[in-house]
């Protein structure tokens, strides 16, 4: 027989059973889909707690006050913990002892609402700072400007606020130049903020930024500092700014010794790094979840292909009565396996195409070119491999036995 009679037979034994084959096609298209929708949803994950974690930047060092790890915590000699202070901020500048560190800003937070008007808001993120906040914390303004260093020596009341905090008060206004009430106090905006997004803990657009001094005049008092934040001078850097940060410190704060530290370091490459084994961890078992899909999908061409040979048997028995080769047969029926793993394959990829375009789970997919060739591979493997015990199965059939076959 020709390879063209032979595809012909193909294709006429998937054609009679058209809703079988499109059943079997479906499931490998839906194995398919699955590996490249959910690798896309991890890597999109992965992708946005970069982003997420790179607006603070990956030379960033973050202090706060409190030891044993980042973080509030319940202490039982709390009045041990010598706090953080604009002192200790302005000793971390000394480039004789901290020449890797580039730049220094203290955080001093508070909770607030704003009003304008009928409208109000309580920003997640309302910090008292200096002018080298915004470089330390990548914060760059899509309108107006920053406040500058003779604001806050002078401890003006102007503030720079982020977008959501724009929209829920002043609504498509432009905010610049207008003024709010935050904690009863009037600011005038001077600067928006560009869109951070969320990091998926808190919207980083629901800001407020006022000079430190006037947080210190007018809302809090002279409390400790929140946070020191700290940029090296590049994020090779990183750590030896930290080992400057900490003995500075360490000598300001009396620790000596085996005694414990009173502060936390917060190194953001660290986090980044962690965050990244965890984000391929999480992509690496979602395509798992995928891989068994696609591998139900094979099961389900080897039962189809099964119960096309039992049905088949008598149309194989004369043709191999008639001279039809062991190999035609084979053939045959690997082909038919092949053209379902192969169309669902097609299918599958398309099908993962179109779902990736749209946010899952507050998650917006990002394809993985790799994920691509492997599912479209492993389909039409899926395919041979099988097809190949019902084909063998066929091709093994004696002519005598088959022509029984009722």
């Amino acid at each position: 027989m020709s390879a063209f009679e032979i595809l012909r037979f193909a294709f006429r034994g998937l054609f009679i059973n058209r809703l079988r084959t499109a059943l079997t096609v479906l499931g490998i298209t839906i194995g398919v889909a699955s590996v490249i929708i959910l690798l896309a949803v991890g890597n999109g994950s992965s992708k946005a707690i970069q982003a997420s974690l790179d607006r603070l930047g990956t030379n960033s060092l973050q202090v706060r006050s409190g030891g044993q790890g980042f973080g509030f915590r319940a202490r039982a000699s709390a009045s041990t913990v010598k706090p953080l202070t604009i002192l200790d901020t302005v000793a971390l500048t000394d480039k004789t002892q901290a020449p890797d560190i580039k730049q220094v800003a203290p955080i001093a937070s508070t909770n607030g609402t704003c009003v304008v008007g009928a409208n109000t808001t309580t920003p997640s993120t309302f910090y008292g700072t200096w002018p080298a906040y915004y470089e330390a914390s990548n914060t760059s303004i899509q309108s107006g400007s920053y406040f500058t260093n003779e604001d806050v020596t002078q401890a003006r009341r102007v503030a720079l606020i982020g977008q959501t905090t724009a929209t829920a008060l002043f609504g498509t206004q432009n905010p610049i130049g207008q003024t709010m009430r935050c904690s009863g106090i009037q600011f005038t905006v001077i600067g928006l903020t560009t869109v951070k997004g969320s990091s998926g803990f808190q919207d980083g657009d629901s800001l407020v930024l006022i000079p430190i001094t006037t947080m210190e005049n007018t809302i809090t008092g002279n409390q400790p500092l929140t946070d020191i934040l700290v940029e090296a001078t590049k994020s090779t850097t990183t750590s030896a700014a930290q080992a400057e940060l900490t003995a500075i410190l360490d000598a300001r704060h009396g620790i000596t010794g085996r005694k414990t530290a009173d502060f936390s370091v917060f190194n953001q490459a660290s986090l980044l790094t962690t965050a990244s084994t965890s984000s391929q961890t999480f992509t690496t078992l979602l395509g798992m979840v995928a891989a068994i899909s696609l591998l139900v999908g094979g099961i389900g061409i080897t039962n189809i292909m099964l119960v096309t040979v039992i049905e088949r048997t008598r149309e194989i028995g004369i043709r191999k009565a008639i001279g039809a080769p062991k190999g035609a047969i084979l053939s045959q029926f690997l082909i038919e396996a092949t053209i379902l793993s192969l169309l669902g394959g097609v299918l599958g990829v398309i099908a993962g195409f179109v779902g990736s375009h749209f946010t899952i789970a507050g998650t917006k997919p990002v394809i993985v070119p790799a994920s691509v060739f492997l599912a479209f591979g492993v389909s039409i493997l899926i395919g041979v491999f099988f097809g190949g015990y019902p084909a063998s199965r066929a091709a093994s059939l004696r002519p005598i036995e088959a022509l029984r076959y009722e």
